[in-house]
């Protein structure tokens, strides 16, 4: 149980740390061609929402119970909010937590010495154990239902314990848990106390939500309920039958990831003027998660309520519906990332690279690594990109001027080392590993890109601080154990600006090529049209956006549904093929990412 003393008022608000609207309680209708911050699913079974209705549902199984779930629930007051619903029936509940049979924190730190990455403020290594691994297996197994009365076991990891009953499974978006941890009220698994939120997200990304993804792949076949916390009060759930026939369903047709936003040093203006429904009194928006799948949920419809859970669930639970022949290779890992970056009226971002697949592997135990693009859907008329090195760049001088910058808080003049580009609509600029390069201000950049996305060596920052006005972490030492010093001159515009070429072509409309680095595994296309297109999946996993035009109506196996401007949305391989119709005034421009076949 949390170590935090919740009292029986909620005071949510001090619950999570964030400027960012809390998930409503009902979907609200979407004004016409407006982005929709809160893309749902209709699905065929009924979503139910309050704690008495899940107690009622308990009380009617007369068998005792175990709630497993994520990181992050809090389950403190969860389970008086719950208790409350028994007592006023009159039922009385034995409760177990879990947590008892937790090895003791100086153990649990010993053996995952080796993945929290000590001292580093933001790497480590994947952990490659199980949830059980946390526990001390014959405490887990002495923890008994009492006789005679309803017990239910709970907390993250209580259906290790074996109990033949129902199970309950509680999941929290990811967003809401960082939320939650900055406002200092979770713990990582098998810690007492909280800790620095940057430290806790080290630890949730390389540790805590490995071997929970683990541990909720092998529960989802056999989870009778799903229950969303989020709103802490207001709970919503569905059955476990519901959600796996849903989640069959949603592998035929296009769906969209709930997006979610972030301010940042270097953010911009253009989503706060072009997405509504956001908090508007934020200093800026930096990022859109559109799609980076180990962060982002998707949104279950029915009626008006609405059910979040996880966008990897779904391939937890059938990972070839959805990216068909690139399972073979990915397995439950997405591996393709769409999101937001936003530096109108912002800033510089930071000049960066990105390691290479063997330094990944090695130091940071993920499978493949962050190799980008920039796909440009708005800029201003002085954008430009900063990528590749100047013809005359000279290794060692260059990291010194870096060093001497942190050190002495100097300003470099980075264009006398780094090559810049002008950033027009639709351009695409090409960032395998090892590159050096950042957006400048005034570009609204879709980066299309490998899922993983934390690992960004920065070199310099403009000397900025972050948003607490605290240094943010520079990563010289790393960044030129990856940095490609051939990448410089000429051989930036040959091989890091991309060519567009016309590979198809109807009497209304093309497809276009978009020529990508061979160090990208995915392919990245564009169709234009006037009326609408028909594409096949061939057994991939197609990721998509309205980069241009005012909507359009995605048809996948009979099933419409509508896309505006911005939206970003997946084609899943079990789809087969789907058609893109334009319902607005002008010509549709529709770019697309899929997993080169040779990569898969």
């Amino acid at each position: 149980m949390n170590k935090s003393v919740l009292s029986n008022v909620v005071n949510i608000e001090t619950m999570r740390n964030t400027e960012q609207f809390l998930l409503p309680d009902h979907k609200e209708q979407v004004k016409k061609s407006e982005y929709d911050i809160y893309p749902t699913y209709e699905i065929a079974g009924q979503i139910f929402t309050g704690y008495k209705t899940l107690a009622k549902w308990i009380i009617s199984t007369n068998e005792n119970l175990v709630i497993d779930g994520y990181s992050g629930v809090y389950w403190d007051q969860l389970i008086r909010s719950l208790n409350d619903e028994f007592t006023g029936f009159g039922i009385k509940v034995h409760w177990v937590n879990v947590n008892t049979a937790l090895k003791q924190e100086d153990a649990i730190h010993e053996m995952t010495a080796e993945y929290d990455g000590g001292n580093d403020p933001l790497f480590g290594k994947v952990y490659e154990g199980e949830l059980s691994d946390f526990f001390d297996a014959g405490k887990l197994h002495s923890l008994k239902p009492a006789e005679s009365t309803l017990t239910i076991i709970y907390g993250t990891g209580a259906a290790l314990a074996g109990w033949q009953c129902p199970l309950l499974y509680i999941d929290v978006p990811k967003n809401e848990i960082q939320f939650r941890s900055r406002a200092n009220k979770i713990c990582n698994l098998g810690e007492n106390l909280p800790t620095d939120p940057k430290i806790q997200y080290k630890r949730f990304y390389f540790i805590d939500w490995p071997v929970l993804n683990r541990h909720k792949k092998q529960l989802l076949p056999v989870i009778d309920l799903i229950i969303d916390e989020q709103r802490i009060t207001e709970i919503t759930w569905t059955t476990g039958d519901i959600l796996r026939n849903a989640f069959k369903a949603m592998s035929r047709h296009m769906f969209r990831a709930r997006p979610w936003f972030e301010p940042g040093v270097w953010g911009g203006q253009w989503i706060k003027n072009n997405i509504n429904g956001l908090n508007k009194d934020v200093v800026n928006y930096a990022w859109s998660f559109e799609l980076i799948a180990p962060e982002n949920g998707i949104l279950l419809q029915s009626g008006n309520n609405m059910l979040e859970v996880s966008l990897d669930t779904l391939l937890l639970l059938d990972n070839r519906a959805i990216l068909g022949k690139a399972a073979t290779r990915f397995g439950d890992a997405f591996p393709i990332r769409f999101d937001f970056l936003d530096t109108f009226d912002g800033g510089n971002l930071s000049l960066q690279c990105h390691p290479s697949v063997e330094y990944t592997k090695n130091n940071f135990g993920e499978n493949f690594t962050q190799d980008e693009t920039y796909y440009i859907l708005d800029a201003g008329p002085d954008a430009e990109v900063y990528l590749g090195f100047k013809d005359d760049i000279d290794k060692e001088q260059f990291k010194t001027v870096l060093e001497n910058s942190f050190e002495q808080n100097e300003p470099v003049e980075i264009k006398d080392y780094v090559q810049t580009f002008p950033a027009r609509k639709h351009d695409l600029f090409l960032i395998p590993n090892g590159t050096v390069h950042c957006s400048g201000k005034n570009n609204m950049v879709l980066e299309i890109s490998a899922t993983p996305y934390i690992f960004t060596f920065k070199m310099y920052d403009w000397l900025r601080p972050d948003l607490s006005g605290n240094p943010r972490t520079l990563n010289i030492d790393r960044a030129f154990e990856n940095l490609d010093f051939n990448r410089k001159g000429d051989v930036v515009t040959d091989t890091l600006i991309s060519r567009q070429t016309t590979i198809k072509k109807g009497k209304d409309w093309e497809l276009i090529r978009l020529s990508t680095h061979p160090d990208h595994f995915y392919a990245i296309e564009r169709f234009e049209f006037d009326t609408e297109i028909t594409e096949n999946t061939n057994n991939q996993c197609h990721v998509l956006s309205l980069v241009e035009g005012e909507s359009i109506i995605v048809i996948t196996n009979g099933l419409q549904q509508v896309i505006q401007y911005a939206e970003t949305f997946i084609i899943p391989a079990a789809a087969e093929s789907y058609t893109l119709r334009n319902t607005g005034n002008v010509r549709a421009k529709v770019i697309k990412a899929f997993v080169k076949d040779e990569s898969c």
